[in-house]
């Protein structure tokens, strides 16, 4: 079984969405299904038939979720050594052919989010810098083509 390594942060962030799904989400689809019941023949009811597809959309979350907070490790951040570049280090990188710098942190898959410059480890720029050390140049396979990248900076 895999493990998913998540920040504390990350844990207590899914946590509460599978609380609210577990509470809110599920009443509410249970009103919509009830109210679209109430409508009559359910043979011909798009209103039953859009509300069971949210549930089953709702309940698959609610399993995912589940499944991720039950093999979860939390790494503590205060333990992460700087010299390379693992979950949760902050990493500043330099694209050599627009020399342009970057910063991301290395999160998990349930915790990437791009505007927040944090991207996954098993995205392809994520598989490229972890476990590099300053001073590394890695070549990353992108679907805009190759690019080359030198880590600058390695920090937690």
């Amino acid at each position: 079984m895999k493990k998913n390594y998540l920040s504390r942060e990350g844990y207590e962030k899914l946590d509460k969405e599978l609380h609210d799904l577990k509470t809110r989400g599920r009443k509410e689809i249970a009103q919509e299904i009830a109210e679209a019941r109430s409508k009559g023949d359910l043979s011909e009811n798009a209103e039953y038939d859009a509300a069971k597809e949210a549930q089953g959309h709702l309940e698959k979350r609610i399993a995912e979720l589940e499944h991720t907070l039950a093999t979860a490790t939390i790494i503590d951040e205060k333990n992460i050594n700087t010299s390379k570049a693992y979950l949760l280090s902050t990493v500043t990188i330099r694209n050599l052919k627009v020399k342009k710098e970057m910063k991301y942190t290395l999160v998990s898959k349930d915790e990437a989010d791009f505007k927040l410059g944090k991207i996954s480890v098993d995205s392809p720029i994520g598989k490229a810098i972890l476990g590099t050390e300053i001073g590394e140049v890695v070549q990353v396979n992108v679907p805009a083509g190759t690019l080359q990248l030198e880590i600058l900076n390695i920090e937690r």
